[in-house]
Order: C-alpha cells, then sequence, then structure tokens
C-alpha cells in the first residue's frame, strides 16, 4: 500500500497549468501521498492567460486533474476551488456546486483553530483589479524570469547543484516587491477581521507565510512554481505549511525528474492511483 500523510485539509494554490513552469510531477507526487477529507484549490490552478498565447498542455497536466477528480469520487474529498485572476473566466459562472466539488470566489472554512477566510487574494492586487494590460505585462516578464531561471538551473544540475530560484531572489530583495506583499498581507487581514475571521488563507503573490498580524493568523499556501508549498490542517486543529523538499524526505519521488519538463521519467501503471 502507497505511504500516505492523512490530514483533515490540504490548501494549495498557483499551480498553474497549461505553463511550462508549473511543477507539475511535484505536484502530483504531493497529491498521491495524501488523503484528506476537504481539499482547497485556492486560484490560479489553470493557468488560462497562458492558454489563450498557446501554453503548454501535457499528460502530466491531465494526470492532475484525474488525480483531484479520484479524491473526490473515490475517496469522498470535498473540492473547495476559488477562482484566482489567472482562470478569471469562470468569474461569470460562480457560485458551481457539483456535490462534492463547489467552484465559489471565497469561502469560510470553519476549523477547531476557529474560522478561516479563503480567498485567492487577486482583489487586493490594484493592478490586477484595475490596469489588466500591466497585469498581462507583468505577466510577460515573469515568464520572461522564469524562463532564464530554467536554463540557469540546467547549468547548476549540470554542474552538480541544486535547484536554486533566481525570480524569487530577486522578488525577495526588491524593495517595491517587499512593500507589496506587506501591503497585500495588511489588507487581506483587515478584510479577515472585518468579516468576523481568526484567520485568513491566501495565494496570489507565490510568498509561501505562516505567521501572526497582530491578532489574525495569516496563511499563504504559496506556489507551485518557484515555492512548492502547500498549507495542511492536522486534525488537531494545527495547521502546517509544508514545502515539498521535507515533504519528500517521508515520501520520495519513485522516478527521477527531467529538469526540462518537470515530469517524472518514467510513468508507472499505478500512476493515476489515488
Amino acid at each position: 500500500m502507497k505511504p500516505t500523510l492523512r490530514v483533515r485539509t490540504v490548501i494549495l494554490s498557483d499551480v498553474h497549468l497549461g505553463t511550462s513552469d508549473c511543477k507539475v510531477a511535484e505536484v502530483n507526487h504531493f497529491l498521491r501521498h495524501v488523503r484528506c477529507e476537504k481539499l482547497i484549490l485556492n486560484g490560479d490552478i489553470i493557468d488560462g492567460w497562458q492558454l489563450r498565447r498557446g501554453g503548454q498542455w501535457t499528460k502530466a497536466h491531465t494526470r492532475f486533474i484525474r488525480i483531484v477528480l479520484k479524491k473526490i469520487e473515490k475517496k469522498d474529498t470535498e473540492v473547495i476551488y476559488l477562482r484566482g485572476n489567472h482562470d478569471d473566466i469562470l468569474a461569470s459562472f460562480l457560485p458551481l456546486d457539483f456535490e462534492n466539488l463547489r467552484i465559489v470566489e471565497d469561502y469560510v472554512h470553519e476549523s477547531p483553530a476557529g474560522r478561516y477566510l479563503v480567498l485567492h487574494g487577486d482583489v487586493f492586487d490594484t493592478v490586477t483589479k484595475n490596469f489588466v494590460f500591466l497585469a498581462h505585462l507583468g505577466d510577460w516578464g515573469y515568464r520572461f524570469l522564469l524562463k532564464l531561471n530554467r536554463a540557469y538551473n540546467v547549468w547548476r544540475a549540470w554542474r552538480g547543484k541544486e535547484y536554486w530560484s533566481l525570480s524569487k531572489a530577486i522578488k525577495a530583495r526588491v524593495k517595491e516587491a517587499v512593500s507589496h506583499v506587506s501591503n497585500f498581507e495588511e489588507h487581506i487581514v483587515q478584510l479577515a477581521r472585518e468579516r468576523g475571521c481568526t484567520g485568513v488563507m491566501c495565494g496570489h503573490i507565490h510568498t509561501a507565510a505562516d505567521k501572526h498580524l497582530g491578532d489574525v493568523h495569516y496563511l499563504n499556501s504559496g506556489d507551485w512554481v518557484e515555492s512548492l508549498t502547500a498549507i495542511v490542517e492536522h486534525y488537531d486543529g494545527r495547521y502546517e505549511l509544508m514545502d515539498f523538499v521535507t515533504f519528500c524526505r517521508q515520501f520520495p519521488m519513485d522516478q527521477p525528474m527531467d529538469i526540462e519538463t518537470g515530469e517524472e521519467k518514467r510513468v508507472e501503471a499505478s500512476e493515476l492511483e489515488v
């Protein structure tokens, strides 16, 4: 039997299926080795922006969808899908309810630790909200930086060095980016207070976090492009920000991974088991 991590809830965001930078092999491995009662997909799971420009959809991306559907069908997992800005086409149809699958704008998660407001977070990004052209321009620049990052890490792998995120390092050092993250956190925490919640979970800015800002527990699930992180809620009510490297120490990947494609080099017949 496949070893699994059993938790009450899993929250992940910003997978960006349909892009070449999505770490799809890693997120598929994570989901295959986790059992949960509730799976919250907090926006930008599918990157509609990139798919409209051509994108890159692979079998591994389809595999992600099938893993989620099998969790609903065979494991009775409740899935909550929240709209992000890259999958904003859903906004015209919300809310949608398909038994164990709900697609919504935002969501309040009830837990032993209190009420947690869950939303993607793009409503507090003035560029994304009010200047769509600039948002797409910024996305283009980010994708270009990620292409440089891929090439740089192919070279690092050739030299026997571990993966290092150039784009993440730049974002952490640029004053304007740091200020943007800080302002984002302040606004989203204030909304949680106004909604009577003790905590808030979001994504969008690709900056994973688990901290208290005043009286509000702020959690950001990060992304599956750079951070490779998710939030898990344990059965004792404790929340944990889990990164993929730590996860793999307990649940190692079965197959070697191709650094250029982000997919496992060989696929077993049991790959779709959940």
